[in-house]
């Protein structure tokens, strides 16, 4: 199927949960609208209800739901900025508990969107890492 073949490498790096709803998503996105990056964004979506992104790989949220602006109100019309994976819609001490996982400097002084901005970019490093890019 091809949403095994598409799966990105922070999905693999993932719990088998995140594997399964990506590539059930994807490959019905794909039957829908065809291959391409309208079917990528309809897997992350339904991901991103359930998982938050973590360093290089994804773990099972707290709670379901949509997870930044553009995941609640959603749609090609309504363009909102993503947070990439981050739970932006996560408490304060929960976005401070994963910077801590992270490692992230200075977390402590930080405002909620400044800790997801930072949150983020570690994760992007992280990835970027696990990729040997």
């Amino acid at each position: 199927m091809p949403g095994r073949e598409d799966m990105p490498s922070t999905l693999r790096r993932s719990p088998d949960k995140a594997q399964r709803t990506w590539e059930k998503t994807h490959d019905s996105a794909v039957e829908t609208y065809g291959e391409g990056e309208r079917s990528h964004r309809t897997a992350f979506a339904a991901v991103k209800h359930q998982f938050e992104k973590v360093g290089d790989h994804w773990e099972p949220k707290g709670r379901k739901g949509p997870s930044d602006q553009q995941a609640e109100g959603g749609g090609p019309e309504r363009r909102a900025p993503t947070a990439g994976g981050v739970d932006a819609n996560a408490t304060k001490d929960h976005l401070m508990s994963v910077a801590r996982k992270l490692d992230v400097p200075g977390r402590s002084s930080m405002t909620k969107p400044e800790l997801v901005t930072a949150i983020e970019k570690a994760n992007d490093r992280a990835t970027r890492k696990a990729r040997g890019d």
